[in-house]
């Protein structure tokens, strides 16, 4: 025992043993906490990629989109100034 006191000693050294587990506890418990937000983080960092490649994928196509219909339409065109000669 380290001091005498009035209190029974097994008293005192279950208080110590509680609060032994406590400070036990509090590394695993940090730990936690940093595996949780590093796993929110790449999660968030994976979403964020998946939603700019959707979105580069939708600007591609419109521009996809865009130069099919100017070649259909240059095409259209040049017939019809073609034509318009013949016809002339």
């Amino acid at each position: 025992m380290a001091f005498p006191t009035s209190v029974n000693s097994q008293i005192t050294d279950a208080v110590t043993q509680s609060n032994v587990k406590v400070l036990g506890d509090a590394p695993a418990v940090a730990m936690g906490n940093l595996f949780q937000a590093t796993a929110q983080a790449l999660a968030n960092a994976a979403h964020n990629a998946t939603t700019s490649q959707q979105q580069t994928n939708i600007t591609a196509q419109a521009a996809t989109t865009q130069g099919v219909a100017l070649l259909y339409s240059l095409d259209t065109a040049s017939t019809g100034i073609a034509t318009k000669k013949i016809l002339s």
